[in-house]
């Protein structure tokens, strides 16, 4: 029986109960019998059951998005804004490019050594190709990157309307793998896919300076996105049995967790968390659940409501600095990508070597690291 769950640049398959480690507000948990005979091919309600089978992103073919487009102007923060710049709808550097997809091909054999099954999204030929939409016109980014795009709640596979017009055409890397899995007995939902016209951009808030932009945010006041349609990262969201947490962000907007609610219905409790931060944009590198009651926090990012977390009897454990140095590229992210990590079970986590104080605190907890490059 394969079960699906979700993790970074990997989406994932593996065996887990419907467990509610503890109710955001009581404490409670909630089982269904893994072996009955109904048990569906894919089903995911935690991010620590065992795994057995994941999708390892895609590097090779990934294009820089437009300077101009408006997911640009306003999350790349100011120091980057060069390369963006200079690079604009050309191959990211070839000698990334290559790094980044040796450390997949590694990821996927540490895997395998692991006894998970792996799979990749299929690549295609029209890498960086221009097109246009009634609405928009972009290149395409060309990334494989299944943690952004597909959400996995029980035995339903999400794809989510993501909010970069660069990222538009990101879904065709893995309809292979998608009606497979639907072939094979899982649920497959598409959520509204935006028409991301001008309507769903602050286009006045894309043209401040990075100091007004970040203000505003901070005080959670305007966002790259508005509340024109639905659109979502899944990335921003983070399953712990019938609790989902999720944060309003650069891409992620009220409409979207409000669509999500409703989708889902009674069975799943949407939680909306925000954090100190004026550049939000994916929940996986503020707050991680590892296990029943187990959360690891950013505390450079401070959640807002953690104090209801301590109440409710969760233990809090906040991460150590990543070891990146500044001088390192990050086009995209931080040096917080440390505890971006994957869970393989309880008690061994997939873990960058060269992140040794994250490693000594996974450690601490009697959780095995699994080291890869």
């Amino acid at each position: 029986m394969l079960r699906l769950r979700l993790s970074s640049t990997i989406r994932q398959i593996q065996k887990r109960s419907l467990r509610n480690c503890t109710n955001f507000l009581v404490k409670r948990e909630f089982t269904v019998d893994r072996q009955s005979k109904s048990d569906p091919i894919v089903c995911s309600h935690n991010e620590w059951d065992p795994l057995e089978e994941v999708i390892v992103g895609r590097a090779d073919g990934a294009y820089v998005p437009p300077a101009e487009s408006v997911e640009v102007k306003t999350y790349i923060v100011e120091k980057n804004k060069n390369f963006f710049q200079q690079n604009s709808r050309k191959p990211f550097p070839l000698e990334f490019v290559k790094k980044a997809s040796e450390e997949l091909d590694h990821l996927s054999k540490v895997l395998k050594q692991e006894g998970v099954t792996v799979r990749r999204p299929v690549k295609l030929s029209n890498e960086g190709k221009k097109f246009e939409t009634p609405d928009f016109a972009s290149s395409n980014m060309q990334i494989a990157i299944p943690r952004d795009l597909l959400l996995v709640i029980g035995n339903e596979i999400i794809e989510a309307p993501m909010a970069w017009r660069s990222r538009f055409f990101e879904y065709r890397l893995y309809r292979p793998l998608l009606k497979e899995y639907f072939d094979k007995g899982a649920k497959w939902t598409t959520a509204p896919k935006p028409l991301m016209s001008d309507d769903l951009y602050d286009l006045e808030y894309a043209e401040m300076s990075e100091q007004e932009r970040h203000s505003l945010t901070l005080r959670k006041e305007r966002y790259m996105t508005t509340e024109h349609e639905p659109c979502f990262d899944a990335a921003d969201f983070w399953k712990a049995g019938k609790d989902i947490f999720v944060q309003r962000s650069q891409v992620t907007n009220r409409k979207g967790i409000e669509w999500m609610r409703r989708h889902l219905g009674e069975k799943y409790n949407i939680h909306v968390l925000s954090f100190e931060d004026a550049n939000p944009m994916h929940i996986d590198t503020y707050f991680i659940v590892i296990g029943p009651g187990l959360v690891i926090v950013n505390p450079n990012y401070p959640c807002h409501q953690l104090d209801t977390f301590k109440k409710a009897g969760w233990k809090i454990f906040e991460a150590p600095n990543g070891t990146t140095p500044a001088s390192h590229p990050m086009w995209f992210s931080t040096n917080w990508l440390s505890i971006n990590v994957l869970m393989l079970d309880e008690k061994r986590v997939v873990i960058e070597e060269q992140e040794t104080p994250t490693q000594k605190m996974f450690e601490k907890l009697g959780i095995q690291c699994i080291k890869v490059y």
